[in-house]
């Protein structure tokens, strides 16, 4: 929601959506991209690695590496770096601060516990969608489903939403920069047809993932509007695809998501 008291914003003239040069801070900027080299695939990483992934100098990476180390962030053993369990503060501030997570959460435990089936949320961040607020209802029906988690956008009912609702030129260039790949047999990866999929999403309120990101893994997401009417967010309901057919999550579970839907409206 708006601050109406105008406080934190910035002067006449003073513009954020693009910062002079001068303003950014270089040295923050680069400590997290070597943060951010770090991921499942990339667990460990030495001074050379994360050189070349970050574009850094080995000096340069090293100094960056060395004082996250310091700090807590990473720990060194023998040639190789890792990331610690301090990083999680990062996200932890984001989910403690944050007004969405805060007010998603008791709501969709309402919705999950209603329907006896999982429930999530998610924003876009570039081409994938980030969980910010997760309940399971008793149903493990994924691990995704956790709040940090970050899975492709394409192949998520939350993601193919919040796509739906972004302009349909930007959607179509976040599709064909993500260069979609088949994580299932059930994956579409042809951009064309991914097209197709959003604009499905975006022409009947709601998107349908059949086993996409995982077998056995059917979902329902419909947009979390603020009290503008502007899509801030996404919300899922995940069954395990034995238990439920598509056109049954479509009768069973949709009223109640769009009941949520509208309350959420009016807090946001």
């Amino acid at each position: 929601m708006a601050d109406s008291s105008g406080e934190g914003r910035p002067e006449h003239g003073e513009g954020i959506d693009e910062p002079l040069k001068r303003d950014l801070v270089a040295g923050l900027e680069k400590g997290l991209q070597v943060i951010e080299a770090f991921d499942q695939e990339r667990s460990r990483l030495t001074i050379a690695e994360v050189a070349q992934l970050t574009g850094l100098t080995r000096a340069a990476a090293r100094r960056y590496l060395i004082t996250l180390t310091h700090l807590g962030y990473m720990r060194h053993d023998n040639k190789t770096f890792s990331l610690t369990p301090t990083v999680l503060r990062l996200g932890q501030s984001y989910l403690h601060s944050a007004r969405l997570p805060r007010i998603v959460q008791p709501l969709l435990y309402r919705l999950a516990y209603s329907l006896g089936e999982a429930a999530s949320c998610g924003v876009l961040d570039h081409d994938q969608l980030v969980c910010v607020a997760a309940v399971s209802a008793g149903q493990l029906v994924s691990t995704t489903l956790q709040p940090g988690t970050r899975v492709p956008a394409y192949c998520t009912a939350n993601g193919r939403v919040l796509l739906a609702n972004l302009p349909p030129e930007e959607a179509e260039r976040l599709l064909a920069r993500a260069r979609p790949e088949a994580i299932t047999a059930n994956t579409i990866t042809d951009v064309e047809r991914l097209a197709l999929e959003v604009a499905r999403a975006r022409a009947q309120g709601y998107a349908l993932v059949d086993q996409e990101l995982e077998l056995g893994l059917r979902t329902m997401a419909v947009p979390v509007r603020n009290f503008r009417g502007e899509v801030v967010a996404a919300m899922n309901i995940s069954v395990h695809a034995g238990r439920m057919k598509l056109e049954d999550m479509v009768e069973r579970c949709l009223p109640a998501m769009l009941k949520i839907q509208v309350e959420l409206g009016a807090l946001l």
